[in-house]
């Protein structure tokens, strides 16, 4: 299989069983630990674009981050939103699985099926 990227938080349960499945399935991905790692704003989104989902979706609306930076404001751009999530990547929803097929958030884990061959 050509290159599967996880943007990955290990100390999320959800992400560490997105990467089990994963390796159960033979790939080895490239690891993303976006905490440490954050992707540029032009990155996160192209990967809303890769998963035909908004870029809202992949982000953790309940962190206490979301309302103090005002992003509940539905008038922001995505360039905003993705400035803001790149600023502060704790808001990156996780786990997201990217491949040549597409990318998709991992929750629930079975969501990444349909980009594994």
């Amino acid at each position: 299989m050509a290159t599967v990227t996880i943007y990955h938080n290990p100390h999320c349960s959800t992400s560490r069983k997105a990467l089990e499945l994963l390796r159960s399935r033979g790939i080895e991905p490239t690891i993303v630990q976006y905490l440490k790692t954050p992707p540029s704003a032009a990155e996160l989104q192209a990967i809303a674009r890769a998963s035909g989902a908004p870029l809202r979706a992949l982000v953790r609306t309940k962190q206490p981050e979301y309302l103090a930076q005002g992003l509940d404001d539905a008038t922001l751009t995505d360039a905003q939103l993705a400035a803001a999530l790149h600023a502060t990547p704790v808001l990156i929803e996780r786990p997201i699985v990217v491949t040549a097929r597409g990318a998709r958030l991992g929750r629930p884990v079975e969501n990444i099926l349909d980009l594994l061959d």
